[in-house]
Protein backbone atom coordinates (compact mmCIF):
# COMPACT_ATOMS: atom_id res chain seq x y z
CA UNK A 1 0.00 0.00 0.00
CA UNK A 2 1.41 3.38 -0.97
CA UNK A 3 2.55 5.54 1.98
CA UNK A 4 0.56 8.67 2.59
CA UNK A 5 2.26 11.70 1.13
CA UNK A 6 2.59 15.03 2.90
CA UNK A 7 -0.45 16.27 1.00
CA UNK A 8 -2.63 13.94 3.07
CA UNK A 9 -1.76 15.90 6.20
CA UNK A 10 -2.59 19.13 4.40
CA UNK A 11 -5.96 17.70 3.37
CA UNK A 12 -6.84 16.85 6.95
CA UNK A 13 -5.82 20.28 8.23
CA UNK A 14 -7.88 22.10 5.61
CA UNK A 15 -10.70 19.59 5.99
CA UNK A 16 -11.35 20.63 9.60
CA UNK A 17 -10.91 24.36 8.98
CA UNK A 18 -14.64 24.91 8.41
CA UNK A 19 -15.43 23.34 11.77
CA UNK A 20 -12.86 25.53 13.51
CA UNK A 21 -14.38 28.64 11.92
CA UNK A 22 -17.80 27.58 13.16
CA UNK A 23 -16.44 27.09 16.67
CA UNK A 24 -15.00 30.60 16.66
CA UNK A 25 -18.36 32.01 15.62
CA UNK A 26 -20.18 30.11 18.33
CA UNK A 27 -17.74 31.20 21.03
CA UNK A 28 -17.46 34.85 20.03
CA UNK A 29 -20.96 35.40 18.61
CA UNK A 30 -19.88 38.32 16.48
CA UNK A 31 -18.67 38.94 12.97
CA UNK A 32 -16.41 41.77 11.83
CA UNK A 33 -17.41 42.44 8.25
CA UNK A 34 -14.58 44.90 7.78
CA UNK A 35 -12.37 41.82 7.41
CA UNK A 36 -13.77 41.28 3.92
CA UNK A 37 -11.45 43.06 1.50
CA UNK A 38 -12.64 41.53 -1.76
CA UNK A 39 -9.52 39.42 -2.23
CA UNK A 40 -9.96 35.88 -3.63
CA UNK A 41 -11.42 33.33 -1.20
CA UNK A 42 -12.58 36.01 1.23
CA UNK A 43 -15.49 35.58 3.65
CA UNK A 44 -18.20 38.10 2.78
CA UNK A 45 -20.84 36.83 5.20
CA UNK A 46 -22.29 38.88 8.03
CA UNK A 47 -24.37 36.25 9.76
CA UNK A 48 -25.49 38.36 12.72
CA UNK A 49 -26.54 41.40 10.72
CA UNK A 50 -30.17 42.38 10.30
CA UNK A 51 -30.97 42.46 6.61
CA UNK A 52 -28.59 42.48 3.70
CA UNK A 53 -24.89 43.28 3.72
CA UNK A 54 -24.17 45.40 0.65
CA UNK A 55 -20.75 45.64 -1.00
CA UNK A 56 -20.02 48.40 -3.48
CA UNK A 57 -18.19 47.59 -6.70
CA UNK A 58 -14.97 49.16 -5.42
CA UNK A 59 -14.77 46.53 -2.62
CA UNK A 60 -14.88 43.34 -4.68
CA UNK A 61 -13.83 41.94 -8.05
CA UNK A 62 -16.66 40.23 -10.00
CA UNK A 63 -14.15 37.67 -11.26
CA UNK A 64 -13.53 36.58 -7.67
CA UNK A 65 -17.14 36.06 -6.58
CA UNK A 66 -17.06 32.33 -7.29
CA UNK A 67 -14.11 32.09 -4.88
CA UNK A 68 -15.89 33.90 -2.01
CA UNK A 69 -17.72 32.50 0.97
CA UNK A 70 -21.04 34.34 0.90
CA UNK A 71 -24.71 33.85 1.63
CA UNK A 72 -28.08 34.92 0.29
CA UNK A 73 -27.95 38.14 2.36
CA UNK A 74 -24.88 39.47 0.58
CA UNK A 75 -25.40 41.99 -2.20
CA UNK A 76 -22.58 42.65 -4.65
CA UNK A 77 -23.66 45.88 -6.33
CA UNK A 78 -23.60 45.65 -10.10
CA UNK A 79 -23.00 41.89 -9.97
CA UNK A 80 -26.24 40.74 -8.38
CA UNK A 81 -27.14 38.52 -11.32
CA UNK A 82 -23.74 36.83 -11.31
CA UNK A 83 -23.83 36.21 -7.56
CA UNK A 84 -27.34 34.79 -7.87
CA UNK A 85 -26.20 32.44 -10.65
CA UNK A 86 -23.25 31.23 -8.56
CA UNK A 87 -25.41 30.67 -5.47
CA UNK A 88 -27.92 28.67 -7.50
CA UNK A 89 -25.34 26.76 -9.56
CA UNK A 90 -23.59 25.66 -6.39
CA UNK A 91 -26.68 23.72 -5.32
CA UNK A 92 -26.09 21.25 -8.14
CA UNK A 93 -24.07 18.27 -6.84
CA UNK A 94 -22.84 17.86 -10.41
CA UNK A 95 -21.36 14.72 -12.00
CA UNK A 96 -24.75 13.60 -13.27
CA UNK A 97 -26.36 13.31 -9.83
CA UNK A 98 -29.45 15.32 -10.75
CA UNK A 99 -30.01 13.13 -13.82
CA UNK A 100 -29.95 10.11 -11.52
CA UNK A 101 -32.51 11.83 -9.28
CA UNK A 102 -34.75 12.43 -12.28
CA UNK A 103 -34.70 8.67 -12.89
CA UNK A 104 -35.78 7.95 -9.34
CA UNK A 105 -32.33 7.20 -7.91
CA UNK A 106 -32.42 9.36 -4.78
CA UNK A 107 -31.38 6.99 -2.00
CA UNK A 108 -35.09 6.51 -1.36
CA UNK A 109 -35.69 4.88 2.02
CA UNK A 110 -32.02 4.19 2.73
CA UNK A 111 -31.16 4.97 6.35
CA UNK A 112 -28.12 7.20 6.89
CA UNK A 113 -26.71 9.09 9.87
CA UNK A 114 -24.64 12.18 10.62
CA UNK A 115 -22.65 13.20 13.69
CA UNK A 116 -21.97 16.92 13.60
CA UNK A 117 -22.78 20.24 15.27
CA UNK A 118 -26.25 21.23 16.47
CA UNK A 119 -29.16 22.13 14.19
CA UNK A 120 -32.27 24.26 14.70
CA UNK A 121 -34.43 21.76 12.79
CA UNK A 122 -36.60 24.10 10.72
CA UNK A 123 -34.89 24.31 7.32
CA UNK A 124 -37.17 22.87 4.59
CA UNK A 125 -34.11 21.58 2.71
CA UNK A 126 -33.80 18.54 4.99
CA UNK A 127 -36.40 18.64 7.77
CA UNK A 128 -38.71 16.12 6.08
CA UNK A 129 -35.88 13.58 5.87
CA UNK A 130 -35.13 13.68 9.58
CA UNK A 131 -36.18 10.51 11.43
CA UNK A 132 -34.55 11.25 14.79
CA UNK A 133 -32.34 13.90 16.37
CA UNK A 134 -30.34 13.62 19.59
CA UNK A 135 -27.96 16.07 21.26
CA UNK A 136 -24.80 14.81 22.94
CA UNK A 137 -23.55 17.69 25.04
CA UNK A 138 -23.57 20.76 22.80
CA UNK A 139 -25.27 22.84 25.48
CA UNK A 140 -26.97 24.88 22.78
CA UNK A 141 -30.59 26.01 22.72
CA UNK A 142 -33.00 23.80 20.79
CA UNK A 143 -33.70 26.84 18.60
CA UNK A 144 -30.03 27.45 17.88
CA UNK A 145 -28.29 26.04 14.83
CA UNK A 146 -24.75 26.06 13.49
CA UNK A 147 -23.02 26.73 10.20
CA UNK A 148 -21.71 23.16 10.01
CA UNK A 149 -24.79 21.17 10.97
CA UNK A 150 -27.19 22.61 8.43
CA UNK A 151 -24.53 22.38 5.73
CA UNK A 152 -23.69 18.69 6.08
CA UNK A 153 -27.33 17.65 6.50
CA UNK A 154 -28.32 19.44 3.29
CA UNK A 155 -25.35 18.10 1.32
CA UNK A 156 -26.41 14.55 2.16
CA UNK A 157 -30.24 14.54 2.11
CA UNK A 158 -31.17 18.05 0.91
CA UNK A 159 -33.91 18.41 -1.69
CA UNK A 160 -31.95 20.92 -3.77
CA UNK A 161 -28.27 20.33 -2.99
CA UNK A 162 -28.07 16.81 -1.55
CA UNK A 163 -26.83 13.67 -3.25
CA UNK A 164 -29.49 11.49 -1.57
CA UNK A 165 -32.67 13.56 -1.13
CA UNK A 166 -34.73 10.41 -0.60
CA UNK A 167 -32.67 9.03 2.29
CA UNK A 168 -33.83 8.82 5.91
CA UNK A 169 -31.58 10.76 8.30
CA UNK A 170 -30.62 10.09 11.92
CA UNK A 171 -28.73 13.05 13.33
CA UNK A 172 -26.55 13.19 16.44
CA UNK A 173 -25.36 16.64 17.51
CA UNK A 174 -21.92 16.77 19.12
CA UNK A 175 -19.76 19.71 20.30
CA UNK A 176 -16.59 19.62 18.22
CA UNK A 177 -15.43 22.82 19.94
CA UNK A 178 -14.99 20.94 23.24
CA UNK A 179 -12.37 18.72 21.56
CA UNK A 180 -13.56 15.73 23.57
CA UNK A 181 -14.06 12.62 21.45
CA UNK A 182 -16.28 11.08 24.13
CA UNK A 183 -19.22 13.10 22.77
CA UNK A 184 -18.67 11.64 19.30
CA UNK A 185 -18.24 8.12 20.66
CA UNK A 186 -21.47 8.45 22.65
CA UNK A 187 -23.24 9.70 19.54
CA UNK A 188 -22.01 6.79 17.44
CA UNK A 189 -23.01 4.29 20.12
CA UNK A 190 -26.49 5.82 20.13
CA UNK A 191 -26.67 5.28 16.38
CA UNK A 192 -25.61 1.66 16.90
CA UNK A 193 -28.35 1.26 19.54
CA UNK A 194 -30.99 2.74 17.22
CA UNK A 195 -29.75 0.46 14.46
CA UNK A 196 -30.07 -2.62 16.68
CA UNK A 197 -33.79 -1.91 17.06
CA UNK A 198 -34.43 -1.56 13.33
CA UNK A 199 -35.66 -4.43 11.14
CA UNK A 200 -32.93 -6.73 9.86
CA UNK A 201 -33.50 -5.67 6.26
CA UNK A 202 -33.77 -1.93 7.00
CA UNK A 203 -30.63 -0.89 8.87
CA UNK A 204 -28.60 2.33 9.00
CA UNK A 205 -26.00 1.87 6.27
CA UNK A 206 -23.53 4.73 6.64
CA UNK A 207 -22.56 7.44 9.14
CA UNK A 208 -21.04 10.70 7.87
CA UNK A 209 -18.67 12.45 10.29
CA UNK A 210 -17.01 15.62 9.01
CA UNK A 211 -14.34 15.55 11.69
CA UNK A 212 -11.33 13.54 12.82
CA UNK A 213 -12.02 12.60 16.47
CA UNK A 214 -8.81 10.54 16.63
CA UNK A 215 -5.66 9.76 14.69
CA UNK A 216 -2.63 11.73 13.62
CA UNK A 217 -3.37 15.42 13.23
CA UNK A 218 -6.65 15.32 15.17
CA UNK A 219 -7.65 18.58 16.90
CA UNK A 220 -9.38 16.53 19.61
CA UNK A 221 -7.48 16.35 22.91
CA UNK A 222 -9.52 13.99 25.12
CA UNK A 223 -10.79 10.42 24.86
CA UNK A 224 -9.65 9.87 21.30
CA UNK A 225 -9.36 6.15 21.99
CA UNK A 226 -13.11 6.11 22.65
CA UNK A 227 -13.73 7.12 19.05
CA UNK A 228 -11.59 4.28 17.74
CA UNK A 229 -13.45 1.81 19.93
CA UNK A 230 -16.87 3.13 18.89
CA UNK A 231 -15.94 2.92 15.20
CA UNK A 232 -14.89 -0.71 15.71
CA UNK A 233 -18.27 -1.38 17.33
CA UNK A 234 -20.12 0.26 14.45
CA UNK A 235 -18.12 -1.71 11.92
CA UNK A 236 -18.95 -4.94 13.76
CA UNK A 237 -22.62 -3.93 13.57
CA UNK A 238 -22.36 -3.57 9.79
CA UNK A 239 -22.42 0.23 9.73
CA UNK A 240 -20.02 2.01 7.39
CA UNK A 241 -18.27 4.98 9.02
CA UNK A 242 -16.84 7.81 6.90
CA UNK A 243 -14.76 10.47 8.64
CA UNK A 244 -11.73 12.72 8.13
CA UNK A 245 -9.13 10.46 9.69
CA UNK A 246 -6.19 9.28 7.60
CA UNK A 247 -6.80 5.61 6.90
CA UNK A 248 -8.14 3.36 4.15
CA UNK A 249 -11.18 2.20 6.16
CA UNK A 250 -12.91 5.48 7.01
CA UNK A 251 -10.69 8.28 5.68
CA UNK A 252 -10.31 7.62 1.96
CA UNK A 253 -12.20 10.74 0.81
CA UNK A 254 -10.14 13.59 -0.67
CA UNK A 255 -11.14 17.07 -1.95
CA UNK A 256 -12.07 18.16 -5.46
CA UNK A 257 -13.87 21.03 -7.17
CA UNK A 258 -16.24 21.30 -10.13
CA UNK A 259 -16.57 23.75 -13.01
CA UNK A 260 -19.60 25.88 -12.07
CA UNK A 261 -20.46 26.47 -15.72
CA UNK A 262 -20.51 22.75 -16.53
CA UNK A 263 -20.65 20.81 -13.23
CA UNK A 264 -21.84 17.58 -14.84
CA UNK A 265 -18.79 17.34 -17.07
CA UNK A 266 -16.56 15.02 -15.10
CA UNK A 267 -13.57 15.75 -17.33
CA UNK A 268 -13.51 19.31 -15.89
CA UNK A 269 -13.19 18.23 -12.27
CA UNK A 270 -9.96 19.04 -10.44
CA UNK A 271 -8.31 17.51 -7.35
CA UNK A 272 -7.58 19.55 -4.24
CA UNK A 273 -8.88 23.05 -3.55
CA UNK A 274 -9.33 26.00 -5.93
CA UNK A 275 -6.57 27.90 -4.14
CA UNK A 276 -4.37 24.82 -3.63
CA UNK A 277 -4.39 22.45 -6.63
CA UNK A 278 -2.62 19.15 -6.11
CA UNK A 279 0.76 18.64 -7.74
CA UNK A 280 2.03 15.58 -5.91
CA UNK A 281 1.69 12.03 -7.16
CA UNK A 282 -1.86 10.63 -6.92
CA UNK A 283 -2.65 8.27 -4.05
CA UNK A 284 -4.37 5.06 -5.14
CA UNK A 285 -6.11 4.89 -1.76
CA UNK A 286 -7.85 8.25 -2.13
CA UNK A 287 -11.08 9.09 -3.95
CA UNK A 288 -11.58 12.78 -4.75
CA UNK A 289 -15.08 14.12 -4.09
CA UNK A 290 -16.53 17.63 -4.74
CA UNK A 291 -16.30 19.90 -1.71
CA UNK A 292 -15.68 23.42 -3.08
CA UNK A 293 -17.90 25.73 -5.14
CA UNK A 294 -20.95 24.29 -3.37
CA UNK A 295 -24.09 25.90 -1.98
CA UNK A 296 -25.74 24.46 1.11
CA UNK A 297 -28.40 25.22 3.70
CA UNK A 298 -27.79 27.92 6.31
CA UNK A 299 -29.69 28.05 9.61
CA UNK A 300 -28.31 29.74 12.71
CA UNK A 301 -31.68 30.24 14.39
CA UNK A 302 -34.99 28.46 14.09
CA UNK A 303 -37.14 29.67 11.17
CA UNK A 304 -34.33 31.84 9.80
CA UNK A 305 -33.54 29.70 6.80
CA UNK A 306 -31.10 30.70 4.09
CA UNK A 307 -28.28 29.48 1.83
CA UNK A 308 -24.51 29.83 1.89
CA UNK A 309 -21.98 29.31 -0.88
CA UNK A 310 -18.36 28.30 -0.26
CA UNK A 311 -15.87 29.01 -3.00
CA UNK A 312 -13.40 26.87 -1.09
CA UNK A 313 -14.99 24.31 1.18
CA UNK A 314 -13.31 22.03 3.67
CA UNK A 315 -13.11 18.26 3.40
CA UNK A 316 -16.22 18.35 5.60
CA UNK A 317 -18.42 18.91 2.54
CA UNK A 318 -17.04 15.89 0.66
CA UNK A 319 -17.92 13.31 3.35
CA UNK A 320 -21.75 13.73 3.16
CA UNK A 321 -21.54 13.92 -0.65
CA UNK A 322 -19.92 10.48 -0.77
CA UNK A 323 -22.32 9.07 1.83
CA UNK A 324 -25.25 10.17 -0.33
CA UNK A 325 -23.82 8.54 -3.45
CA UNK A 326 -23.46 5.30 -1.49
CA UNK A 327 -27.10 5.63 -0.37
CA UNK A 328 -28.17 5.82 -4.01
CA UNK A 329 -26.24 2.61 -4.61
CA UNK A 330 -27.90 0.82 -1.70
CA UNK A 331 -31.29 1.88 -3.02
CA UNK A 332 -30.54 -0.14 -6.16
CA UNK A 333 -28.99 -3.13 -4.38
CA UNK A 334 -29.44 -3.17 -0.59
CA UNK A 335 -27.68 -6.53 -0.39
CA UNK A 336 -24.24 -5.08 -1.13
CA UNK A 337 -21.83 -5.38 1.78
CA UNK A 338 -19.78 -2.36 2.82
CA UNK A 339 -16.55 -3.63 1.29
CA UNK A 340 -18.35 -4.53 -1.93
CA UNK A 341 -19.93 -1.12 -2.42
CA UNK A 342 -16.70 0.71 -1.60
CA UNK A 343 -14.87 -1.48 -4.12
CA UNK A 344 -17.44 -0.46 -6.75
CA UNK A 345 -16.93 3.20 -5.84
CA UNK A 346 -13.21 2.90 -6.59
CA UNK A 347 -13.60 0.58 -9.58
CA UNK A 348 -15.88 3.07 -11.34
CA UNK A 349 -13.85 6.17 -10.51
CA UNK A 350 -13.00 8.64 -13.23
CA UNK A 351 -9.22 8.84 -13.57
CA UNK A 352 -7.76 12.00 -15.07
CA UNK A 353 -4.59 12.35 -17.13
CA UNK A 354 -2.51 12.71 -13.96
CA UNK A 355 -3.90 9.58 -12.35
CA UNK A 356 -6.17 11.18 -9.75
CA UNK A 357 -9.33 9.20 -8.95
CA UNK A 358 -12.70 10.96 -8.74
CA UNK A 359 -16.08 9.77 -7.60
CA UNK A 360 -18.24 8.97 -10.65
CA UNK A 361 -21.88 8.62 -9.55
CA UNK A 362 -23.28 7.66 -12.97
CA UNK A 363 -20.76 4.89 -13.61
CA UNK A 364 -21.10 3.74 -10.01
CA UNK A 365 -24.87 3.33 -10.28
CA UNK A 366 -24.47 1.44 -13.55
CA UNK A 367 -22.04 -0.92 -11.84
CA UNK A 368 -24.41 -1.40 -8.91
CA UNK A 369 -27.24 -2.28 -11.31
CA UNK A 370 -25.01 -4.96 -12.82
CA UNK A 371 -24.75 -6.68 -9.44
CA UNK A 372 -28.48 -7.38 -9.21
Amino acid sequence: MKAKSVISYLLLAIGIIIGVVSVILINNMLRNTTQFTGEPFGDARNIFANGNTVYSSDVFNPNYIQTYWFNADNVFLGSEELASFILEAGKNPGLGVRALHEHGITGEGVRVAIIDQNMALTHPEYINNLAEYRDFGTGQSARSGSMHGAAVASLLVGDECGTAPGAVLYYAAAPSWKRDSQHYADALRWIIEVNNNLPEDDKIRVVSISAAPSGEGTPFTSNTEQWDEAVAEATAAGILVLDCRQNTQTGFIAPAYLDLNDPDNITLINPGYPNAPLWEDPDENLLHVPNSRRTMAEEYNANENSWQYTGMGGLSWAIPYAAGVLAMGWQINPNLENNEIISLLFATAYIDNHGYQFINPTAFIEAVRATQ
